[in-house]
């Protein structure tokens, strides 16, 4: 993705967020978040960071979208419950191409963190066995993770920041 330039290193964001929410956020995914802050991936991936001052921010996003899941028939679009408590899915990403990134949160302590990507147009989602960093990093690659993941980036990855 290039050099990050946001390097944020205060823990509060994160604090209020994981309090609200009533579960912690993977340090893989607090670690790429504060490294580079909200922006915008290979013009097709929003990651967001909680810090209140930014335009885009995660915990209005997660908020607005665990509302949205909620209130529809998610059983319907995905194979569990949207929300923090253990095998729930919690929404923190989306995509220009319709796509809602959640984390699977873990069954217990030693269970790993897991990603699903719900494609909102065809109703489909797809459970990668692996973690934010593992998924990312493919997602950076190419790799099928998402609709058309090879063709936003051609030349390789990049990132603009959303101010």
């Amino acid at each position: 993705m290039g050099e990050p330039r946001f390097n944020w290193s205060d823990p509060a964001p994160w604090a209020e967020a994981e309090r609200e929410f009533g579960f912690e956020f993977p340090a893989d995914f607090r670690e790429v978040v504060d490294a580079y802050g909200s922006v915008l991936v290979n013009d097709q991936l929003y990651l967001e960071h909680p810090a209140g001052h930014l335009r885009r921010n995660l915990r209005e996003s997660v908020r607005d979208n665990l509302r949205f899941w909620q209130e529809e028939d998610s059983a319907e679009f995905l194979p569990g419950p949207v929300g923090a408590g253990p095998g729930e899915l919690m929404p923190v990403a989306t995509a220009r191409t319709g796509e809602t990134v959640f984390l699977r949160v873990p069954v217990g302590p030693s269970s790993p963190w897991r990603v699903l990507v719900q494609e909102f147009d065809s109703f489909s989602w797809v459970l990668y066995e692996m973690t934010f960093g593992e998924w990312l990093l493919a997602y950076l690659r190419g790799e099928d993770v998402m609709a058309g993941s090879r063709n936003f980036a051609p030349d390789g990855a990049f990132h603009e920041p959303l101010s």
